[in-house]
């Protein structure tokens, strides 16, 4: 008596094969795109954890909903290779892809709004930084037990029979009765085989279809055509509609700039515009899921557009629309300010012909959103400067016109003494600050 020996292999515990997973969003256990319970699913925790913790970011700076738009649009939905953001970037936009895109937008604003609030930005991190840290360590704690779980058990083995191998489907014998003509007996006088399911076409008495041995897996041949069968038809891609949403974006665009134009500050004037193109963007995407179609470029333009409207929110709001040319010269020490300010353009404060007794200390500031900031001081004053220029160039005494240097937050203090030969009088401190653009200190000839 003979008996075939069974191969033996280790059949992997159900939890590691969870564990090997890949991420995707709960069917059954989703409230709104299903991100957190299949968050909750991959990582081993209760969704709940997840859900209050989006709902706390997204109240209090936005940044939940954009972590919950991209989640819904990057990750797939269980049974499902393709996710909601490769739909949007073909232009097969559906009600999900919308609530996607709408619900990061919309965590973009708030989030651009409180981008100054440094406090916040930081609960938002130790939030984040906690929950990413709670996920970790329980995939790593699911892990770590499922395998001290197999070493326990030891040499636990399940015996599995060994796959068969892949075989063609079975031949079935008929008789062709309607095409062949009938003899005596009555049959055919031809016998026809034909697979019980898969191929297509004439399958002779060796196994090959149309003379041709199928291979398995294959389409196991070629299906029948004729020239009498109807062309089938062709759904032909619906009108773009990319030129449009583009042009009414750029309507949408400089109409919001110009009304705001005269009366507000660049930064408030750029973000109506921008906030209209993105309204637009947003229309046209909608649109699109019921008629016509947009494409990547339309995609491109509107993240483009967002970052736009991110650096138009980080301008200062000193920053006007008016281009200005400034001239303050106090011809005495009471008569010069506190401050100096001029939102966009050329501010010269002239301190060349101010008198300083020595021993006195004339503390002054100056202050130019967009534009250049020129001081000239006495030459036989001590200058201690404090300049700070978040975007530009700092030229101060003894430099040459062509040492240039432009670079971001910029933060220096100088001491600045008389040229030598010259009897000190007092001293100016000066507080000189440009958000984008030049300071320039520069000495009288006399």
């Amino acid at each position: 008596m003979t008996s075939s020996k069974p191969s033996t292999h280790e059949a992997p515990p159900p939890a590691e094969a969870d564990a090997s997973l890949p991420l995707q969003r709960s069917r059954s256990g989703k409230v709104v795109g299903g991100v957190c319970a299949g968050l909750g699913r991959h990582f081993d925790l209760d969704p709940v954890i997840f859900r209050i913790t989006v709902g706390v970011l997204s109240v209090t700076g936005g940044v939940g909903l954009i972590f919950y738009g991209f989640a819904w649009l990057l990750v797939p939905l269980a049974g499902e290779d393709e996710h909601e953001g490769r739909r949007l970037l073909t232009g097969r936009v559906t009600g999900a892809t919308l609530a996607a895109v709408f619900m990061a937008l919309t965590g973009c604003g708030i989030f651009l709004t409180t981008l100054r609030s440094g406090s916040m930005l930081g609960f938002t991190m130790l939030l984040s930084l906690a929950v990413c840290g709670a996920a970790v360590w329980s995939r790593r704690r699911a892990v770590g037990g499922e395998a001290e779980g197999r070493t326990e058990t030891g040499a636990a083995h399940v015996v599995v029979e060994a796959p068969p191998e892949t075989k063609a489907p079975p031949l079935v014998e008929y008789h062709s009765w309607w095409k062949d003509p009938i003899v005596k007996d009555g049959s055919t006088g031809r016998v026809t085989f034909s697979y019980l399911w898969g191929p297509h076409g004439i399958v002779d008495k060796d196994g090959k279809v149309d003379g041709v041995m199928p291979k398995p897996g294959s389409q196991w041949g070629p299906g029948s055509s004729g020239a009498d069968r109807p062309t089938p038809s062709v759904r032909r891609s619906p009108l773009s509609i990319a030129g449009l949403v583009h042009l009414l974006a750029m309507l949408a665009a400089v109409l919001g700039t110009a009304l705001t134009w005269e009366t507000e500050p660049l930064g408030t004037s750029l973000q109506t515009g921008l906030v209209a193109a993105l309204a637009v963007f947003g229309l046209g995407l909608a649109v699109s899921s019921f008629l016509g179609r947009t494409g990547f470029g339309t995609i491109v333009t509107t993240v483009i557009t967002a970052c736009l409207l991110a650096g138009a929110v980080a301008l200062p709001d000193r920053i006007t629309t008016d281009w200005v040319d400034e001239t303050w010269k106090p011809a005495t020490v009471a008569s010069v300010q506190p401050s100096y300010e001029l939102g966009t353009g050329v501010g010269l404060l002239d301190l060349s012909a101010l008198p300083v007794p020595a021993g006195r200390t004339v503390t002054t500031r100056a202050e130019v959103g967009a534009g250049q900031l020129k001081v000239v001081v006495p030459k036989d004053v001590v200058v201690k400067v404090h300049a700070e220029v978040g975007l530009g160039d700092l030229q101060l005494p003894g430099q040459t016109a062509e040492d240039i240097d432009i670079a971001p937050d910029q933060n220096e203090t100088h001491t600045l003494a008389p040229p030598a030969g010259t009897v000190p009088a007092g001293t100016l401190d000066l507080s000189l600050e440009v958000g984008i653009g030049q300071v320039e200190v520069t000495r009288a000839a006399s």
